[in-house]
């Protein structure tokens, strides 16, 4: 679980700094609890965000029924956030 105030810090420091490799490394030194991904819009396919800054879109990412990663719009399922670039 993540709760909405962790993502809401975490998108504060993105909105901040921006998203680049850098930034992926100090989000995960400092929610060291969160596991962290960073990739480009295109590669996550058609899928709505949870949410939207300006050039960087925010997924939520879960274990799915099998147990392996797999994106979900609840919090509550959550363990890790994808940032996908906009190109």
């Amino acid at each position: 679980m993540i709760a909405p105030e962790r993502i809401e810090q975490v998108v504060a420091v993105v909105s901040r700094i921006g998203v680049n490799a850098q930034t992926v490394q100090a989000l995960r030194e400092s929610f060291d609890e969160l596991h962290f991904t960073l990739c480009l819009e295109d590669e996550v396919g058609v899928r709505e965000p949870y949410r939207e800054l300006p050039g960087v879109s925010l997924y939520l990412v879960g274990a799915g029924a099998s147990g392996c990663a797999a994106l979900t719009d609840d919090p509550a399922e959550a363990s890790g956030l994808l940032l996908a670039t906009h190109a």
